[in-house]
């Protein structure tokens, strides 16, 4: 969702009065709600994976009465392309994805050589056929003073000292995780230079924070499974630097315009970086990767060698990378 604020921000560009409605899980509408060319977020019944004919025949009925001009479907599979189909949209803009043909009357072909990131594939459905990746803006999210102080305010907390936030997680799998005791390590060290050290993640990643939080005897505050995603956005928005692994938080913090470094390891840093120049990307480049699995395929846990590219990351040399 954030790449996608790289295609809102080309509309409004090339056509300044534009409206631009999003159609999106409703658990996005915490980063829309912070893209200013976003008109409305429209919630999306259904859920990824589920079918839901009827379902889509009715939003898309729905979206009919709006009278759209033009719709553009960002996700490839053949089901993503029914409801601009049913709300009848004359323009129905996309790649051709699972053999769109009918349901998009203005398909791409993709070609993964020229268009190698996926915010440069994003933003090529707002221009011609490319033959050259298009220039893509910087996504950037807006934060007012007034939602700062709000979660100030709703979680206790001070912003009067450096901030380091740390996301430790990655919702894909272990093989994209820093380990716990870098984390810690590094939390350490800033503490120690009179930092405050915030944790970020979703539930799932408590027992991680819970990890670095033990090893730091409980000095840094810990945010996992208690923000909604528009308050963990709006409290990253205080923060001095972020460490994340590449994760859907490491791209908030990017649009936020902070200093990020991010952590690669069984991903590919050329595919999905984070989108501003102030972000530094540390991966190992070993010759197992980008492998893009789930879980190490070459050792165990518990062998020294598991998940290598992340456990070759030192927490030194991130350290060198911060802030002082």
């Amino acid at each position: 969702m954030v790449m996608a604020q790289s295609l809102f921000i080309k509309l409004k560009t090339d056509a300044p009065d534009c409206l631009i409605d999003v159609l999106a899980p409703t658990w996005s509408f915490g980063l829309l709600a912070r893209m200013p060319e976003v008109n409305q977020a429209i919630a999306m019944p259904l859920s990824h994976g589920q079918f839901g004919l009827k379902d889509r025949i009715t939003l898309g009925k729905r979206l009919f009465l709006s009278q759209y001009d033009q719709s553009i479907v960002l996700p490839n599979s053949w089901k993503s392309a029914l409801v601009p189909f049913f709300a009848k949209i004359p323009k129905r803009t996309g790649y051709i994805g699972e053999c769109r043909w009918g349901l998009l009357n203005d398909v791409h072909k993709l070609d993964k050589q020229v268009l190698a990131m996926t915010v440069q594939r994003f933003v090529a459905l707002a221009c011609a056929q490319a033959s050259v990746a298009p220039p893509c803006p910087t996504p950037r999210l807006h934060i007012s003073h007034e939602q700062q102080q709000a979660v100030i305010a709703k979680f206790t907390i001070t912003s009067n000292t450096k901030i380091l936030a740390l996301c430790p997680g990655a919702e894909y799998g272990e093989a994209k995780r820093w380990p716990s005791t870098h984390f810690a390590e590094l939390a350490r060290a800033k503490i120690s230079a009179g930092w405050q050290v915030w944790l970020f993640g979703s539930e799932k990643d408590k027992v991680a924070a819970d990890q670095i939080n033990q090893a730091t005897q409980g000095a840094c505050l810990d945010f996992t499974g208690r923000t909604r995603l528009a308050e963990a956005v709006d409290l990253l928005s205080l923060s001095t630097a972020v460490v994340s692994n590449d994760s859907g938080l490491m791209h908030v913090a990017a649009a936020l315009d902070k200093p990020v470094i991010a952590l690669y390891g069984s991903s590919d840093p050329t595919f999905t970086p984070p989108l501003n120049a102030n972000a530094q990307i540390i991966s190992l480049h070993l010759a197992c990767s980008p492998c893009f699995k789930r879980v190490c395929p070459l050792y165990p846990p518990g062998h020294e060698s598991h998940t290598a590219c992340l456990q070759g990351i030192k927490p030194e040399h991130v350290l060198e990378l911060l802030p002082p």
